[in-house]
């Protein structure tokens, strides 16, 4: 088999065979293949597609590129969720405690981020001591005992994927929709749950700017996910706007510890319920989402969900009074209004460039090697079909630094929309897909 005759097949537009797409995908993973070669591949699948049973031979054979995370040794219906990821997506801080406290194992495999803030393992940072370097002894076990824990994706987990991606990164061949499905599914199923719910944003803060964009990739990915044997749910949620009222590491954990006190901005709320809720009937512990939904805002109103949060933040090393007492995560020196410059509705938020304001703040990387301030980002006041006067706060800025402050107070300023007529925001849940048989 030569890596030429491959190329040129999915350029005429053939479909490969599974032993094809093996024997790509281990040569480029051991390095036998040249990065040339796999080049043209990706650009020859970015123009020529791919069908459902080859994206699902390259989904599998990237996660079985490396070690496939035996979750055996845990109690019950292990279940992942993922996002796609936005501008003050918090999710997984307050979800994942609820789902535990209503009995459904999370065993999940975060990242750092990569672009205006931090990933979810950055943010759980902001909890003194708190860490993700865990061995998968005490990940299994914390699982059992607490029925919570997050550790720090492995490099040996799905890592043909990792190397492509960079590869795809550099030579434009990222936006294609069979190389983005396989790339997120093959990790997810690397990383050993029985049931996967995805969360796709689509907006202008996401990676989807278009709904149907949005819609296809979900379905793409649930596809994958049945024709591999795991339960997958996919819903596909705004982000035109940030989501919730914080964006920014620390500020997205003291929303998040909000939320699981029953105080939570609407929109971050209703997501995680509607998360939730699928994640539990995905994990057999409700017979319908709304047997699920009454169980989520029962373990909030009675405590446990925010109990569980402490419990997990214990035993990965972290201070569990800062659950309790916000003023213990890190806070920003500056704290100053962005006032509107206008009267009017808001009637539009460039969703993306909110974030770059929390980047230039200190609220994200650059680069892998860039090192995050926790405590800076903003605080919203307005969001689309709000009315301000002029002078009034359109946001909270927190920095530490005057001069990150007066670019990041210009290009949060630029991002806002007004107009003198009513607007009514768009829809949060814009698409949800629920595979036959997943009852």
């Amino acid at each position: 088999m030569r890596m030429y005759d491959i190329i040129r097949k999915k350029r005429d537009g053939n479909a490969l065979s599974r032993e094809e797409i093996e024997f790509f995908v281990q040569g480029y993973t051991a390095g036998d293949i040249p990065d040339y070669q796999a080049s043209a591949l990706m650009m020859a699948i970015y123009f020529q597609g791919m069908d459902e049973r080859e994206t699902l031979d390259l989904t599998l054979a990237m996660a079985h590129s490396g070690k496939m995370l035996d979750l055996s040794a845990i109690h019950g219906i292990k279940v992942d969720k993922h996002s796609t990821g936005g501008v003050g997506d918090k999710t997984s801080l307050a979800l994942t405690p609820m789902v535990a406290a209503c009995g459904i194992p999370v065993a999940k495999m975060s990242g750092r981020g990569l672009g205006h803030t931090g990933g979810t393992i950055d943010k759980l940072e902001s909890f003194p001591g708190f860490t993700t370097g865990l061995s998968l002894e005490r990940f299994v076990n914390n699982v059992n005992e607490v029925g919570i824990a997050i550790m720090g994706q492995t490099a040996d987990l799905a890592p043909a994927d990792k190397k492509l991606y960079a590869l795809r990164d550099v030579t434009a061949t990222v936006d294609d929709r069979s190389l983005i499905a396989s790339s997120i599914m093959s990790k997810k199923l690397a990383a050993g749950a029985d049931a996967i719910v995805l969360d796709v944003k689509c907006g202008s803060g996401a990676f989807m700017k278009k709904e149907e964009d949005a819609i296809a990739l979900a379905k793409e990915m649930v596809q994958i996910g049945r024709n591999a044997g795991r339960k997958t749910i996919a819903v596909v949620s705004d982000m035109d706007q940030p989501l919730g009222l914080q964006v920014g590491n620390a500020l997205e954990v003291e929303e998040a510890i909000t939320t699981l006190s029953g105080q939570g901005p609407k929109d971050f709320q209703e997501l995680c319920l509607t998360l939730g809720s699928c994640m539990l009937v995905a994990g057999g512990k409700a017979r319908d989402l709304e047997d699920a939904r009454r169980q989520l805002n029962r373990v909030i109103s009675d405590g446990s969900a925010k109990r569980k949060l402490a419990q997990f933040v214990e035993a990965q090393g972290g201070d569990p009074a800062a659950v309790y007492d916000v003023g213990l995560l890190p806070k920003a020196s500056i704290r100053r209004p962005v006032p509107s410059p206008c009267d009017g509705y808001v009637s539009r938020i460039d969703c993306e460039e909110v974030g770059m304001a929390s980047l230039i703040l200190g609220g994200g990387r650059q680069t892998k090697d860039s090192a995050i301030d926790l405590s800076v980002g903003l605080t919203l006041c307005a969001k689309v079909g709000s009315f301000v006067h002029a002078g009034e706060p359109l946001a909270y800025l927190h920095a530490n630094d005057e001069s990150k402050a007066r670019e990041a107070t210009e290009r949060f300023l630029a991002s806002y929309h007004f107009s003198k007529e009513a607007v009514t925001p768009g829809r949060l849940i814009r698409y949800m897909d629920f595979p036959s048989g997943i009852y």
